[in-house]
């Protein structure tokens, strides 16, 4: 009987995950008639010479170098090497901790069960996968998945760096206790971090970009709670009333 209502409470949660953020409806627009639109929207390219499409191919020679990057030993272990992907306009900048299996086999940031999971986060926000950009911290696995170690994040963080600067992104959301500590450059535990805006600095000369830290996708499928998606839907409200952009309210559906 025990073993019934267990297996009944892990099927309960599974469809519970599903439509936690998938579920949410924009009843707030008419209210925000002066918003604007987050950039990147559209999926035609850039013209040449605008300075979308500068910015566009700025990063693609980012991600020309990552993927001829052999600074440090994760170049000899990786199958594809991952330099995010997204608009090179975006509002709304994503940055993980390194590429998982996955990510890995296909070269692109976010593709696994944590990425689905991200997608629905991004959905529930009204937005879309190509209107936001979507990096790690490291750009190949760590073997084993393993936490990143200094002198890999030391060889790998400026290439983020620099896709920050030609992005220009209005807020960052670090995803994780590594991606926050890395861009904070702190040593506070995420639940410190999270709920409210910091500052990450550019260089001098430059406005610092607001930072939100929240846990990371992978955290939540491993900690499935109520409170947890809560947090994270907090935390998500939070940049889109930064931005100006409509707040979507759970749907009955």
């Amino acid at each position: 009987m025990s073993r019934q209502v267990d297996t009944e409470k892990v099927v309960r949660q599974h469809l519970d995950m599903e439509g936690f953020f998938a579920g949410y409806v924009i009843r707030s627009a008419k209210s925000h008639p002066s918003v604007e639109p987050l950039r990147g929207e559209s999926n035609e390219k850039p013209p040449s010479g605008s300075k979308a499409g500068n910015a566009a191919e700025d990063l693609e020679a980012i991600a020309g170098e990552v993927r001829q990057c052999c600074k440090c030993g994760l170049g000899s272990t990786r199958t594809h090497a991952v330099p995010g992907e997204g608009s090179p306009t975006a509002r709304i900048m994503f940055v993980g901790e390194a590429p998982g299996a996955d990510e890995d086999a296909q070269g692109r940031p976010f593709v696994g069960r944590a990425g689905q999971l991200l997608d629905k986060i991004i959905a529930a926000c009204g937005l879309k996968r190509e209107d936001v950009f979507i990096g790690n911290i490291l750009k190949c696995r760590p073997p084993g998945n393993r936490d990143p170690r200094e002198e890999e994040i030391f060889n790998c963080l400026p290439y983020l760096q620099r896709q920050i600067e030609t992005i220009g992104p209005e807020v960052i959301i670090a995803l994780g206790a590594h991606a926050a500590r890395t861009l904070l450059e702190t040593d506070k535990p995420i639940g410190q971090l999270r709920g409210h805006f910091h500052e990450y600095s550019v260089g001098i000369g430059r406005p610092p970009i607001k930072l939100m830290a929240t846990y990371h996708p992978a955290y939540i499928l491993r900690n499935y709670t109520p409170e947890t998606r809560g947090r994270v839907w907090e935390d998500m409200k939070k940049v889109l009333v930064e931005l100006g952009l409509p707040v979507p309210e759970r749907g009955k559906g």
